[in-house]
């Protein structure tokens, strides 16, 4: 299943028909659009939901935004690799432990189907390390089904985790059974020799349980490792939450040319923020990657369902669900390495009280063998200073490696 969009397809749109500053008409994919409203708020929720997110990491008390909306309900950032799970996953997951690639691939779709970091840290506690080498079904499946009989939640509420029918009773007892499959049909080796991302995309979409929602979220997720290269701008699949902030957008002609539309917004994002007038800066002059313009339709649809009532999606929500509350635990800012965009080699130490024993960082990504200890880097952002421009280099990150 490949999503294809025509290259610079922006070329050929007249998009600034109407009166300046305002988006009256595109034509994406041979099919003309009328934005509605909701389009230029995507830019402004993006740019003030990054000042939020960079005010955060510079330590800045809050109000960070005069947004009420923004202020009063929980969104997530506009990088999803900046996102809190996307974080422990980078940092404590994928960059801890045995470097060994299907190690690293066991232990991020083992990480990513439950999508919770107490699960993680449920197994790390009593397994002291969650390892491919040592993994018994009988051990995994006890443990998990113990915190379910204390009435411990095991999976995230973050989408929908359909049970794969493997034969035992218990969802949590299957996805086990799932992962055992993956490693018994030698998918960490046909992930890391596809082709292209669609093709790896159609490995992980091979396996029963696994639609083509998850399959992506896996993909991205298992791509921040070392030893996979993909250009997150290759690829996308929309969601459906996505679909519903793709339909605000642009109205009911969106239907069918989704990931043409998510492309376009990547492609043109630098016009449209400079357009609005409005400052974004990127992630350290790294632009919005398919996958995080993809995250933003999802938020975006949120937001509009106040800000802007009037416009439908395709769900038909009209409230949104998740307040604010501020989460003390500091903020990190390590991302992979192969970005180029990190202040420091080293990923930050576990942060959460009762986590399992820290782990050195192996020296197959770090480039040496000495043991190195964990730090927290920090991330530099002053507010007055000038917005960088946002770096066209950065689109691809295949050749940083």
């Amino acid at each position: 299943m490949e999503l294809i969009y025509t290259k610079y397809m922006q070329a050929s749109c007249a998009y600034w028909a109407g009166r300046p500053g305002t988006a009256s008409f595109v034509r994406i994919a041979g099919r003309g659009l009328q934005p509605t409203p909701v389009f230029d708020t995507y830019w402004r929720f993006a740019s003030a939901r990054q000042v939020i997110y960079e005010a955060r990491l510079a330590g800045q008390r809050p109000p960070w935004t005069g947004d009420e909306i923004l202020a009063a309900h929980r969104f997530t950032n506009c990088y999803r690799a900046a996102d809190r799970v996307s974080q422990y996953l980078i940092t404590q997951v994928s960059y801890q432990g045995d470097q060994a690639w299907e190690e690293v691939f066991f232990r991020t779709l083992l990480f990513k189907i439950f999508n919770r970091i107490s699960t993680w840290q449920l197994l790390t506690a009593q397994l002291g390390e969650v390892s491919l080498a040592t993994y018994q079904f009988g051990r995994y499946d006890k443990i998990l089904g113990g915190a379910l009989a204390e009435g411990q939640r095991l999976y995230s509420a973050a989408y929908i985790v359909p049970p794969p029918p493997l034969g035992e009773a218990r969802k949590h007892s299957n996805h086990l059974r799932l992962v055992e499959m993956m490693m018994r049909h030698h998918a960490p080796a046909k992930v890391a020799d596809a082709s292209s991302m669609a093709s790896a995309f159609a490995v992980l979409t091979g396996y029963p349980g696994v639609g083509g929602f998850l399959g992506y979220q896996y993909l991205i997720d298992l791509n921040y490792a070392a030893q996979l290269g993909f250009s997150e701008m290759e690829f996308v699949v929309p969601g459906p939450g996505a679909k519903d902030g793709l339909r605000k957008c642009f109205g009911p002609a969106a239907a069918g040319i989704e990931a043409d539309l998510i492309r376009f917004m990547a492609d043109t994002q630098e016009e449209q923020f400079g357009r609005l007038g409005l400052r974004f800066a990127g992630l350290k002059g790294r632009p919005l990657q398919l996958i995080d313009c993809q995250n933003l339709f999802c938020e975006v649809d949120k937001y509009a369902r106040v800000a802007h009532p009037e416009v439908e999606g395709i769900s038909g929500r009209t409230r949104i669900k998740q307040s604010y509350r501020r989460d003390a635990a500091p903020l990190t800012a390590w991302f992979p390495p192969k970005w180029g965009i990190n202040d420091t080699d080293r990923p930050p130490c576990a942060q959460t009280s009762g986590s399992p024993k820290r782990q050195a960082v192996s020296p197959e990504y770090r480039g040496g063998s000495r043991p190195i200890s964990c730090q927290v880097p920090l991330f530099e952002f002053s507010p007055s200073s000038p917005a960088p421009g946002l770096t066209r280099a950065a689109h691809s990150n295949r050749g940083d490696l």
